[in-house]
């Protein structure tokens, strides 16, 4: 990781961080929660022989800006972070990376500024009808939800917030693995807003839980290639929201589940995902 470059992007006054490694064609990775850009080093080294590699900071984390106010997390405002971004760094265009909360920024840059799109990649995040169908469909799915319904209700001083425990640096960090990389965790959480990361539940994650919600609005199509990857053993995000992904998606699609791999599967299977991750790249030039 000497490699890696630090620079900030422009958007309306939010500065965005990121992480770059690489030569070559663009590809923007893009974190979820509760994580930050480091979340990516493995597939950055993977790919940075061939690719401009480049994994930001969600507004909110580490060492992004972090807006004031719920409305300063609306998914049209994520959306225009990773334009501004890949706009900074003078490209047309990028393969645009998302896990989790980033997978949804993902899948919705796709919809709605699909002229920077040209490849996407989608981790453990399945497409929002198809997440919203499975909710609708499977009680256990309905069950997994259960922690947002916390997150958009509760407040980051609430002592069991997070799983039952308290939002600290150390509990956000709870579920990283590697020994070594867990002190990065801890450092990047104390400069992180843990507000602004509940915000992203209660702007933009609807409510599953009334009789009368309707779950996320139909979403557009994407007509980009798209490889989604899964690991199965995510219990937030249930598998069967991955069903008939090629309803919605216009271009040729790839569909590749991890067994033994949990929620965080760029981390919990490195090797095969950075793997599977530069071979479909290389296919698509």
């Amino acid at each position: 990781m000497n490699t890696i470059r630090h620079g900030y992007a422009d958007n309306d006054g939010v500065k965005i961080h990121y992480a770059e490694t690489g030569e070559g064609p663009l590809v923007v990775m893009i974190h979820g929660f509760p994580d930050f850009w480091y979340s990516w080093r493995e597939q950055m080294k993977g790919l940075k022989d061939d690719y401009r590699v480049v994994a930001i900071d969600q507004r909110g984390y580490n060492l992004s800006d972090k807006p004031d106010g719920v409305e300063q997390y609306d998914m049209s405002l994520l959306v225009a972070d990773v334009v501004a971004v890949v706009r900074h760094l003078g490209a047309d265009k990028a393969t645009i990376v998302g896990h989790d909360w980033g997978g949804a920024v993902a899948w919705s840059v796709a919809m709605f500024a699909p002229e920077i799109v040209d490849k996407l990649v989608i981790l453990n995040l399945p497409h929002p009808n198809g997440f919203t169908r499975a909710v609708r469909s499977n009680p256990e799915a309905l069950e997994g939800t259960a922690y947002a319904k916390v997150f958009r209700e509760g407040s980051a001083d609430d002592p069991d917030v997070f799983f039952g425990l308290p939002m600290t640096p150390q509990t956000l960090a709870g579920w990283v693995t590697d020994e070594a990389a867990r002190g990065e965790y801890i450092a990047a959480f104390e400069r992180s807003d843990f507000t602004a990361m509940l915000n992203y539940y209660k702007q933009n994650y609807p409510d599953f839980w009334s009789d009368d919600a309707a779950g996320w609005p139909a979403s557009p199509r994407v007509g980009v290639p798209t490889l989604l990857m899964h690991g199965l053993d995510d219990t937030a995000l249930h598998s069967d929201g991955l069903n008939n992904p090629w309803d919605w998606v216009d271009a040729d699609l790839t569909l590749v589940t991890v067994p033994g791999a949990g929620h965080f599967v760029q981390q919990d299977a490195a090797e095969f995902v950075t793997a599977t991750m530069r071979g479909w790249l290389d296919a698509r030039p």
